[in-house]
């Protein structure tokens, strides 16, 4: 039997990384646990880039995001470093979009953020980037100052430096054999090199995104999940300078499929877009990393249509989405095993990333959590009905 610890992160993405960090922040004995190396490019928190934005479907998560960019500037202020890069956005919405725009200015009222529904014509009139013809066909948009990038690959570095520096303990290629709860607390069982280590903890915190149901299905709760293969494209183009910050916005296309993208950021030398939930379903041990050229195509086509022509050919890179029957996060104690947390991101979760790790640190102690959870309770029915992508489609 290894040593006590009063917390076990297990998993250290972004929400991993985040757990561990507020948690050593307050005075906790933590140790963090990851299969892989630390930033491993086998999950969802590597690249370069993630969407923060306030523009959300409902009022929760509207209100939600004010509460993920307080998080980051604590983050911000310890590391003494930028982490949230403004840029403005643009939520553009076709004639029929799949997507309601009206949940979204709803929801943006309700909570009160400012915003504009500007059409197509002013839209390219702000930011001569779109340069394409998809804006001449009934499209209009939310404008919203608030929204901007945050590194994902580096706010996730910079979340597992502080939490070492805050007396963390983060050990790599340690993969999580199971939890065996013994009355209120856990023994964490480890697969390491040589032989099987076992851990007491008082609390433990699972943030192993696609490989979750790995270590939640023997406690008797597994939860459905898809995991897909999604891709992001770097497209390269003689005149950058069209797209830099400023010149482009963050911008999603709500529609089905929908594509998101990003001005010049991080990478130098292209502009980067993507599809969202547009990749099969796969495996997170036996998925390939090589690029699908049919989306890398549909992709391509899109961008050539917002952007206008002169693309170059891609440099495509692939991440893993873990989604939930609903979209909805999972931020809870597993029901009947208090000693137990888990949070699932759903797909759109880097940007809490932060957030994410300042409630779990709260439930890992029993301290008051800051936020209502109740929507993203393990208890909840919407998690448990069938898979559908139109859920997705948020």
């Amino acid at each position: 039997m290894g040593a006590s610890r009063q917390v076990v992160v297990v998993g250290l993405g972004g929400l991993g990384s985040a757990a561990a960090y507020w948690a050593a922040r307050s005075g906790l004995d933590v140790l963090g646990l990851e299969q892989f190396e630390l930033g491993h490019v086998r999950g969802a928190s590597h690249d370069q880039s993630r969407i923060i934005r306030r523009s959300y479907h409902t009022t929760g998560y509207v209100t939600l995001a004010a509460e993920a960019y307080d998080a980051w500037r604590t983050v911000e202020s310890d590391g003494d470093t930028e982490i949230v890069t403004r840029t403005g956005g643009v939520d553009l919405f076709p004639a029929g979009a799949a997507i309601d725009a009206g949940n979204y200015t709803a929801s943006l009222t309700e909570a009160g953020v400012p915003f504009e529904w500007i059409d197509g014509a002013e839209v390219r009139r702000r930011w001569p980037g779109f340069a394409g013809t998809m804006l001449d066909t009934g499209v209009h948009a939310i404008q919203c100052d608030d929204t901007g990038i945050v590194p994902a690959g580096r706010a996730t570095a910079t979340l597992q430096r502080l939490a070492a520096e805050h007396g963390a303990e983060l050990r790599p290629h340690s993969p999580v054999r199971e939890l065996r709860p013994v009355g209120d607390e856990v023994d964490v069982v480890i697969d390491g090199d040589e032989d099987v280590e076992v851990i007491r903890a008082g609390h433990v915190i699972v943030t192993a995104d696609a490989w979750t149901n790995r270590l939640l299905a023997p406690l008797g709760h597994e939860i459905p999940l898809a995991v897909t293969r999604e891709q992001v494209s770097y497209f390269p183009h003689a005149d950058l300078g069209r797209f830099s910050i400023g010149r482009l916005p963050v911008w999603i296309w709500m529609d089905d499929p929908s594509f998101y993208g990003f001005p010049v950021y991080a990478v130098t030398d292209a502009v980067k877009a993507a599809e969202d939930c547009g990749g099969p379903e796969v495996d997170p041990d036996t998925r390939t990393f090589d690029p699908d050229p049919a989306m890398e195509a549909r992709l391509g086509a899109f961008v050539d249509g917002l952007l206008g022509p002169g693309m170059g050919t891609p440099r495509t890179t692939t991440c893993l989405y873990t989604l939930t029957s609903d979209r909805d996060f999972v931020c809870d104690r597993v029901p009947g095993l208090p000693q137990i947390s888990v949070a699932l991101g759903a797909a759109h979760g880097f940007k809490f990333a932060s957030w994410f790790g300042r409630e779990l640190a709260a439930l890992a102690t029993g301290a008051p959590v800051r936020a209502e959870l109740a929507p993203f309770s393990m208890a909840r029915p919407s998690l448990y009905v069938p898979i559908s992508r139109e859920a997705w489609m948020v």
